[in-house]
């Protein structure tokens, strides 16, 4: 016993710093939180994303939103309805023409329009 007394023994000493205390919590304007939450509830809306880009935890901005909704003061954005589309029976005929009827409007388009432009048109023709 009185061997192990008079062995060398080291040790270290560890120094450490202290803790930073946390930052105090944001405050954020009824403003800031409705603007947020309305583009929270725009059709497609990130929510990670745009609460990231305001150094929000996402967590924060979904309570916000769940919140306002079940407060009944706002309502999720939604697409309009669209007009019920309807379908035409045609046949297939060996032309280079084709028509295309939506709605009141006959687009007619040969074989050579381009379909990028072809598609531009038609969704021009059903915004009217």
């Amino acid at each position: 016993m009185s061997d192990s007394v008079n062995q060398h023994r080291t040790f270290e000493v560890l120094t450490a710093e202290p803790v930073q205390s946390r930052r105090k919590p944001r405050h954020w304007s009824d403003e800031d939180k409705a603007r947020l939450v309305a583009e929270a509830l725009s059709p497609g809306a990130n929510i990670s994303a745009i609460a990231r880009s305001q150094g929000l935890d996402p967590s924060q901005l979904y309570a916000w939103r769940r919140k306002a909704l079940s407060s009944g003061m706002v309502a999720p954005l939604t697409e309009r309805p669209r007009a019920p589309v309807k379908f035409t029976r045609f046949e297939a005929v060996g032309s280079s023409m084709v028509e295309i009827v939506v709605g009141d409007v006959v687009v007619r388009a040969g074989g050579d329009v381009d379909p990028d432009h072809l598609a531009k048109i038609l969704w021009a023709v059903r915004k009217t």
